[in-house]
């Protein structure tokens, strides 16, 4: 995203813990004059404020993303996502700043009953720690747009893939291929139905909808057309990896607590304004795949 804003010629201000983010990322976008990086917390309300000075549009991307340990944290989700919204939308506020787009989340669906889900679906019991915390933080948007006029766009995502990609299940069957190619652990029965979306097809998604989109509070799902089973993505990757492991099932429907055995997302309300992803899943996770074996060094970095 910081890349992409500062091709458009926006002044960029970064403000990221780098806790899953790294330094380098930013390496090519350090070289231009319009971008400002601050190492700071969104739990540090002050420091969040004062980096707010002058900017006028908040994409608030940081979040807490690992769901599978919820359960045995459930704070880091309520402080990292809710805790941390609220900060950034009090930042905001005593900096007259009045537009934000908000990653949320397609696991606010729960475990749907209509596929594919619409924006308008009814909402199920939250079966994570990471979806409620979500969930929460559009409510605050919402308070917020009604209390003080803010204009919210909010994105209920699936889980995204690409370059840059530091968590999840591909990140997670590369690694352990790379240290043992013999065998491969996974979580559930591997029939889990998940749907992906490239990194910039998400960029591309949020940047248009921002400049077309015409309502005070606009909730958009983003993803493709499409699903997959885990084994689906794990028979791609092994095949780009040249690896033929022994599959070893942890059984079950979910991998863990609050995971979803199946998500796929109505996006026909984005697609009306004229956006289509350029990847198919597939497609995605063999790019990811393909940037993971060229940055060894980020595998080995993060946990």
């Amino acid at each position: 995203m910081t890349d992409r804003l500062l091709a458009l010629g926006h002044d960029t201000v970064v403000f990221d813990n780098f806790s899953t983010g790294h330094a380098q990322f930013l390496e090519e976008a350090r070289q231009s004059p319009r971008l400002t990086i601050i190492r700071g917390d969104n739990l540090d309300p002050d420091a969040l404020t004062a980096a707010m000075h002058g900017c006028d549009f908040v994409i608030h991307l940081a979040a807490n993303a690992d769901v599978r340990f919820g359960s045995l944290n459930p704070r880091r989700d309520f402080d990292q996502n809710t805790i941390a919204t609220f900060h950034v939308l009090e930042a905001m506020r005593h900096n007259n700043i009045h537009q934000i787009a908000f990653s949320s989340t397609g696991s606010v669906y729960g475990e749907a009953s209509i596929f594919p889900t619409p924006e308008d679906a009814p909402f199920p019991v939250q079966t994570s720690f990471y979806a409620a915390s979500k969930l929460a933080c559009e409510g605050l948007l919402g308070a917020y747009s009604e209390a003080y006029g803010f204009r919210v766009f909010i994105f209920r995502f699936v889980s995204i893939l690409g370059e840059r990609y530091t968590h999840g299940h591909v990140f997670d069957f590369v690694k352990s291929l790379r240290a043992d190619p013999t065998v491969l652990r996974v979580l559930g029965n591997g029939k889990q139905r998940k749907s992906y979306l490239y990194v910039h097809d998400c960029i591309d998604a949020i940047l248009l909808t921002i400049n077309k989109a015409a309502g005070r509070i606009n909730i958009f799902n983003l993803g493709t057309d499409e699903y997959c089973e885990v084994t689906d993505s794990i028979r791609l990757i092994t095949q780009r990896m040249g690896v033929a492991p022994e599959l070893q099932f942890a059984g079950g429907e979910r991998g863990w607590v609050g995971d979803s055995p199946f998500i796929f997302l109505d996006c026909s309300r984005v697609r009306a304004l004229g956006w289509q992803p350029r990847l198919t899943i597939g497609e995605g996770v063999l790019r990811t795949v393909d940037d993971l074996l060229s940055h060894p060094d980020l595998l080995e970095r993060c946990p």
